[in-house]
């Protein structure tokens, strides 16, 4: 199984350099990994240039400022360099006339768009309108759709309910959706092993199923809860309902489907 990792973080600064996450990859096997840009940052120059000395190995999912005049061509500039996909929240909307503009330009630069922010934000018409009326665009929903604690901390204090959950996986049938699962520790309580375990991956598969499904470690955030090595295999374990084929989709072949790592 060539496994691919679809949710890091790298920094000089904020996070840990890139060096840092290519140690656990190595140490766990790990082929791939997804260089997600971090949500202060604008400047994708640092994971552009991790991709580039390692290459084969590492795609980038960058990251522009929605406001900004010059948004659409920030995200042309950033796909010249190298990217592949383009962070952005589910609340996020373009200036000027045309709310859907960085979505649309997306789309059209052939890039996929990693969909953070709050369940409430995936549970709108206007979302649900926004994913029918570009087909074309491949739309990756981030941390279970916000059922993740690391997630919703950000925008709201409590976890969504699984009522909620429910909506959002509502949004597979819409065959350019895509889900990311970041490992157990994001919707487990503590202590590790876990023991009271919602069914949440179940409902993730039932839904998706294992070709728009997707593991990211959320490295390095996923150290203070049960660490790089089980959001890994711990997570596999709990995905004892898959096939082998399907595990080979989930860790590895859904990622290589969506980005060249080339």
């Amino acid at each position: 199984m060539i496994l691919s990792d679809t949710h890091v973080h790298v920094a000089l600064h904020t996070y840990e350099p890139v060096e840092m996450l290519l140690t656990q990859m190595q140490y766990h096997d790990v082929e791939h990994a997804v260089l997600v840009q971090s949500s202060t940052t604008t400047d994708n120059g640092y994971v552009i240039e991790c991709m580039r000395r390692f290459p084969r190995r590492l795609a980038v999912v960058c990251r522009v400022d929605v406001d900004s005049p010059s948004a659409t061509n920030d995200l042309e500039r950033w796909r010249n360099e190298g990217a592949e996909s383009v962070r952005l929240r589910n609340f996020n909307r373009s200036p000027g006339d045309d709310p859907l503009a960085i979505w649309r330009k997306a789309a059209d630069l052939g890039m996929s768009v990693s969909v953070g922010g709050p369940v409430d934000g995936f549970l709108t018409a206007e979302f649900t309108g926004m994913v029918e009326a570009l087909p074309q665009l491949k739309l990756i929903i981030e941390h279970l759709g916000g059922m993740g604690f690391n997630a919703v901390s950000d925008y709201q204090d409590a976890r969504p309910s699984d009522a909620q959950y429910r909506q959002v996986l509502e949004l597979s049938g819409f065959p350019n959706t895509y889900i990311k699962l970041h490992g157990m520790g994001e919707f487990c309580n503590p202590p590790f092993p876990y023991q009271d375990i919602p069914p949440y991956l179940k409902m993730a598969y039932d839904a998706f199923g294992s070709h728009r499904m997707m593991w990211g470690s959320d490295y390095p955030r996923v150290i203070l809860r049960e660490g790089y090595r089980n959001s890994l295999k711990y997570t596999m374990e709990n995905l004892s309902f898959c096939s082998q084929d399907d595990l080979e989709w989930i860790f590895g072949r859904t990622a290589q489907s969506l980005w060249r790592f080339s």
